[in-house]
């Protein structure tokens, strides 16, 4: 069954660990995700953002998908279903569809405009029991559309979002998505402190997991960060693994490719890079 993230968040905040989102694309992807979940004994949370549901056939579709898997292979580690950067009607009928954790995107709004959004939400999410993810400061990239310049969140707005009562908060601290530049500056731990010393025991996000250095999401870590996000590496580690599958032009044999041998080296690399992550984060082992 599919579970609110808060009390994995809770504990990984205790124990000084941070849980793995991992966004989902397709049944490859997601079988990919609770397999090793599984292997690891790890909690985990799969996003899906606003995009990729559509792709998915809608979101009744993805929990159809994700439960069905859930049941059909066996996953007793807990699994939340994660709505990614959404805005508040794609939180809404994330709700009505099923997902057990939501985050709602405000963070390009001004702070009144933030606050009132998340507090409708807050309020429903607490009667369903649904976890409720915000975030103040935008996070740099593009994420379905929304671009952001990596700014730095303002410690006393955190705060006030944080006292609405959400589940989790994912505050811009130099954080981007996609490839980082070479000139990136780094995340700034001077504001994620500050961040820390106002929201107190609110479980802190970081967005933006690809190429950060293992030595920063670690500091992270020790400094209240209790969800990492993980999607461009997964991509690329997908889309090398598929690409070298084709250019070594297997499975020919006059009738085209059978898809399920040529999505099997994705699938393949997806489980090692979550392996990989769900290991640097400190989650193996904490179902």
């Amino acid at each position: 069954m599919l579970v609110s993230a808060k009390e994995m968040l809770n504990k990984a905040r205790d124990g000084h660990y941070a849980v793995g989102q991992f966004n989902i694309n397709n049944l490859e992807w997601t079988k990919a995700i609770l397999l090793t979940a599984q292997e690891l004994n790890s909690p985990v949370i799969l996003g899906v953002s606003e995009g990729a549901g559509k792709y998915m056939c809608g979101f009744k579709t993805v929990v159809g998908m994700v439960k069905g898997m859930i049941e059909c292979l066996g996953i007793t580690v807990p699994v939340a279903l994660h709505l990614d950067h959404g805005t508040f009607e794609g939180a809404k009928a994330c709700i009505n569809a099923g997902f057990s954790s939501i985050m709602f995107d405000g963070s390009h709004y001004p702070i009144e405009e933030n606050i009132a959004k998340t507090t409708a939400l807050v309020n429903t999410c607490d009667v369903l029991g649904i976890s409720l993810e915000a975030e103040v400061g935008s996070i740099g990239g593009e994420e379905d559309g929304v671009i952001g310049r990596g700014e730095c969140a303002d410690p006393d707005e955190c705060k006030m979002v944080a006292d609405l009562g959400v589940t989790m908060l994912a505050a811009g601290i130099g954080n981007i998505h996609g490839k980082y530049p070479e000139n990136w500056e780094g995340l700034s731990f001077d504001t994620l402190e500050a961040i820390k010393t106002k929201t107190g025991d609110m479980p802190l996000v970081l967005h933006g997991g690809t190429g950060i250095p293992d030595d920063m999401i670690k500091k992270a870590i020790s400094l209240g960060v209790a969800k990492i996000n993980v999607n461009t590496e997964c991509q690329w580690a997908f889309q090398e693994a598929t690409r070298a599958y084709i250019e070594a032009g297997k499975d020919l044999q006059g009738k085209g490719f059978d898809p399920r041998k040529l999505l099997a080296p994705g699938y393949e690399a997806i489980k090692a890079k979550v392996k990989e992550k769900m290991e640097l984060f400190g989650s193996v082992g904490k179902a």
